[in-house]
């Protein structure tokens, strides 16, 4: 029987349902999409390490600059709107973002899919930091930079990290729906920011397009590769009593 105040209204239940797992990504497509960006990844790497994207650099650099000074096409409010863009795959706020999603997975009691978040991130900026000091590529130099940027170019540490983060949150919380509709609106949402977050990066002329089309490739197949490979690493860390202990079901 319903619960109601003494105003007759209807009162909240006293508890909560939460929702349920409905899918689990499928490690066999995940490392077949994983392998495709890492050989796409890979021929990027050969074509920058033989100088072989001079061309292709050149001209997406140049493509969104115009006159003498070779100042950003568009309005002045496109480059506020570019540079609040690009902050999603900064250091800040993607970890923040990233943190926000750990928390509401945990919850809604989806250990596992927390762990794996947790354990994509922190081994993806461990991935990119590391190709970033093997390869050691300059900034690009052909086009003013439209704010800071640090460290090596190759591969775009925004891209990958980007890419990481988005595609292994939305396949964190697909997990929850049983309808394909919604997962692949899910994964493609986020595939669909990072490609943003990556193209922002030359727009502001601080990468080559070499830089974000490897950072992104690398990101988004260690999200899936992630996926599948660290999946029976976080079933045992969220069943482990050291879990039980920070995060008790009952």
């Amino acid at each position: 029987m319903d619960a109601r105040d003494k105003t007759g209204a209807h009162l909240p239940p006293d508890t909560i349902t939460l929702p349920e797992r409905g899918w689990r990504i499928d490690r066999t497509k995940a490392l077949i999409v994983a392998a495709l960006c890492w050989i796409g990844f890979a021929l990027m790497v050969w074509l920058v390490t033989t100088d072989r994207t001079g061309t292709l650099d050149r001209m997406g650099l140049l493509f969104w600059r115009e006159g003498d000074k070779l100042g950003p096409r568009g309005p002045a409010v496109l480059l506020e709107l570019v540079r609040d863009l690009t902050a999603v795959g900064g250091v800040l706020l993607r970890n923040l973002i990233a943190l926000g999603a750990i928390v509401a997975l945990l919850f809604i009691r989806l250990r596992r899919e927390a762990v794996l978040l947790g354990a994509t991130v922190v081994g993806g900026w461990i991935v990119s930091f590391g190709i970033k000091l093997l390869v050691g590529r300059p900034r690009p130099e052909i086009v003013p930079h439209l704010m800071e940027a640090g460290s090596a170019s190759f591969p775009s540490g925004h891209s990958f990290n980007a890419a990481v983060v988005l595609i292994a949150i939305a396949l964190a919380f697909a997990s929850l729906s049983a309808r394909h509709s919604v997962r692949y609106t899910l994964i493609g949402a986020a595939m669909g920011l990072s490609l943003l977050v990556a193209w922002s990066r030359v727009w502001l002329g601080v990468h080559f397009p070499s830089d974000v089309i490897a950072g992104w490739l690398g990101g988004a197949g260690w999200a899936f590769l992630a996926a599948a490979a660290l999946r029976p690493t976080a079933d045992k860390a969220a069943d482990s009593h050291m879990a039980d202990r920070i995060d008790p079901c009952d």
